[in-house]
């Protein structure tokens, strides 16, 4: 229903606005009514600003990177700083294309942190796939509040999971595109884990 809705507010949009740029750009957002959309890979995980890309606890650091981590985590902030790659999948016959992404993430289905991703994406046809790097930013003090300092340092170190597969990431994702001066949203928001999905 979602998409039936999303298809008709551009055909809408057709009867205002005309031209080749616009029939292109509608063709677009019809195209990516279909594509499928997955969490790829964490990238750049950084907890305190120390690498953790492949740590999975604190006795897996030096002493120096755990000492940072641990104090962190016993004061008022504690950043955690990551790269997510969302991987869409276009199984239309024409391209698809979004010009923005309004994004929530949750780990372990806590709401986390809101943001957008204003990076025009075209994604090619016949199972063609494209990647959106969305940059993450979360202080996990305030993220966690009556947590104890270990469990929210373990949070962190824990995030990525093996071969740094988003395991416990979800994200709600909104695509949208313009067509014309009009600003076309997809209705609600998908939800996008570790298979691809298009709901």
């Amino acid at each position: 229903m979602k998409k039936l809705v999303f298809i008709a507010s551009f055909i809408l949009s057709l009867t205002i606005i005309s031209g080749c740029d616009i029939l292109d750009q509608a063709r677009q957002v019809a195209m990516l009514s279909k594509c499928e959309f997955k969490l790829s890979s964490v990238d750049q995980l950084q907890l305190a600003g120390v690498n953790i890309q492949h740590i999975n606890k604190l006795t897996d650091l030096n002493i120096m990177d755990a000492a940072k981590i641990t104090t962190a985590a016993m004061g008022s902030s504690l950043p955690l700083n990551f790269t997510l790659n969302v991987e869409a999948k276009n199984p239309n016959s024409a391209t698809a294309g979004m010009t923005k992404l309004d994004w929530i993430l949750l780990i372990d289905d806590i709401e986390m942190v809101s943001g957008v991703n204003n990076q025009r994406v075209q994604i090619p046809a016949n199972g063609g796939t494209a990647i959106l790097p969305l940059t993450i930013g979360i202080d996990l003090k305030q993220a966690l509040k009556g947590r104890s300092a270990d469990a929210i340092a373990n949070f962190g170190l824990n995030l990525a999971g093996a071969g740094n597969k988003p395991t416990r990431i979800t994200l709600k994702a909104k695509p949208t595109i313009m067509v014309g001066s009009q600003s076309i949203a997809y209705p609600g928001y998908l939800t996008v884990q570790n298979e691809f999905t298009s709901r």
